[in-house]
């Protein structure tokens, strides 16, 4: 059976990329270890390291990205929890044998290699859930 390994991150949609960096990194003074556009997404994120985890900023590039109508629904706030596994493919079968609902049916690979994958929020008690696969 597949195993989630660690909790990798978590992510806070944002408004305001600097604004926000005030808080995390330089009020909290969490050192910002990425600054990062992801085109694919329609984001730019910022990663900050943590204890083993990340904190992983995420702000839209533009207004019909999913990061944005998101925004412009929930508002600022927690966006995700990323759970990292060992084996995402298999992760997916098992879930899917348990009705589990996913929003992709198939991993998807990041610039870096990473594979993910996200869990609807409905099958979750209300939490969107990312899985990665590093």
């Amino acid at each position: 059976m597949p195993q989630i390994k660690a909790i990798n991150h978590v992510a806070v949609v944002v408004e305001d990329m600097e604004k926000s960096l005030a808080f995390w990194r330089d009020a909290l003074g969490i050192e910002l270890h990425e600054l990062r556009d992801v085109p694919a997404e329609k984001s730019q994120v910022a990663f900050l390291p943590l204890a083993g985890a990340e904190v992983e900023l995420v702000m839209p590039t533009t207004d019909d990205s999913g990061i944005a109508k998101y925004l412009a629904k929930r508002g600022q706030g927690m966006h995700h929890l990323c759970l990292e596994v060992d084996d995402i493919e298999a992760m997916m079968v098992h879930l899917k044998g348990k009705n589990i609902r996913l929003i992709n049916e198939e991993a998807r690979t990041a610039a870096d290699g990473k594979k993910y994958a996200f869990i609807h929020p409905e099958s979750s008690g209300g939490v969107l859930v990312e899985l990665y696969q590093i």
